[in-house]
């Protein structure tokens, strides 16, 4: 029921609230405000895009109030989830002792595991009789807590227990859709694995993207390294060659070339450095970041550079 009432339309959710609203002021005994004839006047309806889970909860509970956390099995499922993902394994464990159906709810547990880890080999399987879920979450969780202080160690773990294959392809999807792997620890196993950086960057869809909001997003997922060195110049020249192919439209357009898009990526990097640090105290102005541009990138229109200056003074670092 509460999964059905959570996809009502808003119209009929309005309707569902005033009802529920008229039903809890006759529970609780209260007084309807009067009009001026001094009949009972309609509360106003409220425009809203969901039903009052405060309200809904209390006439589920017969309009009892109840004072502490609410009970997550009276919220729709998708909601409940959504919780329980910012819980820790030690925290869940727990909680499943509160609320034991949904300690040993295996649909909760895989929505779990599939929300954080979203990519595992193990998924594509035939699962074995006796499968579960709570024991995938439990070696999920063991396996990224033990990459994130060696992750050599940490991907032998997930090896050995038929949760990854030994594949690029199949590492590089995990780290893609994974949320709780350590960015310094990831970037020492990807600047020693480049066959799963290779497969990583491919994932990439840059298609439509402003060159510096590309990179953002580039650099969100594979972080840049503090000092300037081989693995930058590794990282933004399989960077240059992603972002052409996936514009082939845009690199027709502007006469861009995955060389091109080089260099204005390391004067991107440049002028965020150069805007950002509080120790830098002349910024380079518009018409000089054209100027230095120019001369490096010849084919680059000086209004396309100009939009890549207005981006980084806006939105901030391209690699932050």
């Amino acid at each position: 029921m509460g999964q059905a009432l959570w996809r009502l339309p808003p119209r009929q959710q309005q309707q569902l609230q005033e009802e529920l609203a008229d039903r809890l002021a006759d529970r609780g005994g209260g007084r309807r405000e009067q009009g001026r004839d001094g009949g009972p006047q309609r509360r106003a309806p409220q425009h809203c895009y969901g039903p009052d889970i405060y309200h809904l909860l209390r006439t589920r509970m017969g309009g009892k109030e109840q004072h502490g956390f609410i009970d997550l099995e009276m919220l729709p499922p998708e909601l409940g989830i959504t919780i329980l993902s910012y819980l820790n394994a030690t925290d869940l464990c727990l909680a499943g002792c509160v609320w034991q159906d949904l300690g040993n709810d295996e649909y909760l547990w895989q929505g779990l595991c599939k929300s954080t880890w979203g990519h595992c080999s193990i998924y594509n399987r035939r699962l074995p009789a006796g499968f579960s879920y709570r024991r995938l979450y439990l070696q999920l969780d063991e396996g990224s807590l033990t990459f994130n202080a060696n992750p050599q160690e940490g991907i032998s773990y997930f090896m050995s227990k038929g949760i990854l294959v030994d594949h690029p392809t199949e590492l590089a999807k995990f780290i893609f859709y994974t949320r709780r792997l350590n960015w310094k620890m990831l970037r020492i196993y990807l600047d020693e694995r480049r066959d799963v950086l290779d497969e990583l960057v491919t994932l990439h869809n840059f298609s439509n993207q402003f060159l510096p909001n590309a990179l953002r997003d580039f650099f969100r997922h594979i972080h840049a390294p503090e000092e300037r060195g081989e693995y930058l110049e590794t990282l933004i020249t399989k960077f240059s060659h992603r972002f052409c192919t996936c514009n082939p439209g845009l690199v027709q357009e502007l006469g861009l070339s995955p060389d091109a898009v080089y260099v204005l990526c390391y004067s991107l990097i440049l002028l965020s450095i150069d805007l950002t640090s509080p120790h830098v105290k002349n910024k380079m102005s518009k018409r000089e970041f054209i100027r230095n541009t120019r001369r490096a990138a010849h084919n680059v229109s000086d209004d396309f550079v100009g939009h890549l200056y207005d981006n980084i003074y806006l939105i901030g670092h391209v690699a932050a």
